[in-house]
């Protein structure tokens, strides 16, 4: 019985976290959150940050001599000169050697502090790309959700108009039958009906397809049960509205990731270009060495009393590495002097790549002004798009709510009716297009100010 228990509690608990994550709703800042975490692109850029920090380490491995140990072992078979008699002679001779070479730059033109230096920068302009993804796609996520939030609005106003035009057709159906009005008003009120619900069925799709487009930006998998919270977001002041379109530039133009980018890209061609000039500089390496060797020959010792040579057999191996030992070291002095004009192309070829970049920096900067002046003033002409439809709607409702009054006593045919509810439900979705577009274009402006898009 207790084991019943603990199967029904485990099943139980296994529904209720199965359900939960069906009825998940994500706010903004989840999908925010999660996409930033799971984007591909965001992966890939993290991998050339960490591709950065290796290009460090090489250079400051540049600094540090160069160390390389060696060892062979050799037979020498056939007809070779025995080095003990000196004398050709068919054998089978070997040989053992090792060595130890050490190198270090003592100068080079300045060219490793300049390639460190340069490769500090380039993990600062990985982390401005990967800062700047992360922007664009916390904006293009900010965008896909609040066009769910419209997308939900529209719905609900296109199921709330078929409501009214369901009970419309069933007052007209009873004003037909009490004669009050001719069929025919019946009859546009049944193709008002099907309309609205055409109408509905666009928005529902209209409405999963918005929702499809967030989710794979996420890069869900689960599709269809993916919902967002029904957040609120209302129409208010902005401070950053307060603002010139100047003062939104300047801060712009020290806090934005692109700006940093470019300048910071300018930065590495100019380290380039030191880098490319070193090349004409003499460069001083140090050096040393180290080699022993060891044979596996028999040996003269001495001559004994008929004047034939004492042969022995070879001495102990770690003496003759004892021995045999050397050492050499010392310095090398390159002079470049003519290398086919190699150095100098790199030089010149260095140059345009800074002048590139330059003028990539400047391009940035005016971008960035004109997508600001661009953004200011849209977010000006949405709220005044959003405050006229406010004010359309108010005169639509009034025009609508009189309209039926007429209708009701007769005074008003289906299709004039038709007409001003048709009217007053465009004013409705119009309230709610400017209303989300003003949201999202003021985000905007704020983000270029540096407030985080998923603020309210």
């Amino acid at each position: 019985m207790g084991k019943t228990k603990n199967c029904i509690g485990l099943f139980l608990l296994i529904f209720s976290m199965s359900l939960q994550a069906q009825n998940k709703k994500w706010t903004i800042l989840e999908c925010v959150d999660y996409a930033l975490q799971h984007n591909i692109s965001i992966k890939q850029t993290e991998l050339d940050t960490m591709a950065a920090k290796i290009d460090r380490k090489d250079a400051i491995g540049n600094f540090l001599p160069s160390v390389n140990a060696n060892a062979s072992h050799s037979w020498n078979i056939g007809l070779n000169q025995n080095i003990t008699t000196g004398l050709l002679e068919n054998q089978t001779t070997q040989f053992t050697s090792a060595g130890l070479n050490m190198g270090i730059d003592i100068y080079k033109g300045l060219q490793n502090q300049t390639r460190l230096s340069r490769a500090r920068l380039n993990i600062i302009a990985s982390q401005y790309q990967l800062k700047k993804m992360r922007d664009d796609i916390s904006l293009n996520v900010a965008n896909a959700f609040l066009q769910i939030l419209f997308n939900k609005e529209n719905l609900k106003v296109q199921k709330e108009l078929l409501q009214n035009n369901e009970k419309q057709q069933s007052r007209t159906e009873e004003l037909v039958n009490a004669g009050s009005v001719p069929r025919g008003d019946l009859m546009d009120m049944k193709a008002t009906v099907a309309g609205s619900k055409q109408a509905v069925v666009i928005a529902e799709n209209t409405l999963l397809i918005s929702k499809l487009s967030l989710a794979q930006l996420l890069q869900l998998e689960d599709y269809e049960n993916f919902d967002i919270a029904d957040e609120n977001f209302d129409v208010q002041d902005s401070p950053t509205m307060m603002q010139t379109p100047t003062a939104i530039y300047e801060k712009a133009k020290e806090e934005r990731s692109e700006i940093k980018l470019a300048r910071t890209n300018m930065e590495i061609a100019e380290k380039d270009v030191k880098i490319a000039k070193a090349g004409f500089q003499p460069s001083l390496t140090g050096f040393y060495s180290f080699s022993t060797r060891a044979s596996y020959s028999d040996r003269i010792i001495g001559v004994d009393g008929n004047g034939d040579p004492i042969v022995t057999g070879p001495q102990p191996l770690f003496d003759q590495f004892s021995d045999n030992k050397g050492h050499s070291f010392g310095l090398q002095l390159n002079i470049p002097i003519l290398n086919g004009f190699s150095v100098r192309n790199n030089v010149e070829r260095s140059k345009i790549s800074l002048e590139r970049y330059k003028i990539a920096y400047s391009q940035q900067e005016l971008d960035l002004q004109r997508n600001i002046y661009t953004a200011f003033t849209d977010a000006k002409g949405a709220l005044n798009s959003y405050e006229a439809a406010v004010s359309a709607l108010e005169a639509r409702t009034e025009a609508f709510n009189y309209a039926k009054e007429k209708f009701n006593v007769g005074l008003m045919n289906a299709f004039d009716l038709n007409q001003a509810q048709t009217l007053y439900a465009n004013a409705q979705s119009e309230v709610l297009r400017t209303k989300f577009d003003y949201i999202f274009r003021v985000k905007v402006v704020e983000f270029y100010f540096g407030i985080p898009i998923t603020k309210k």
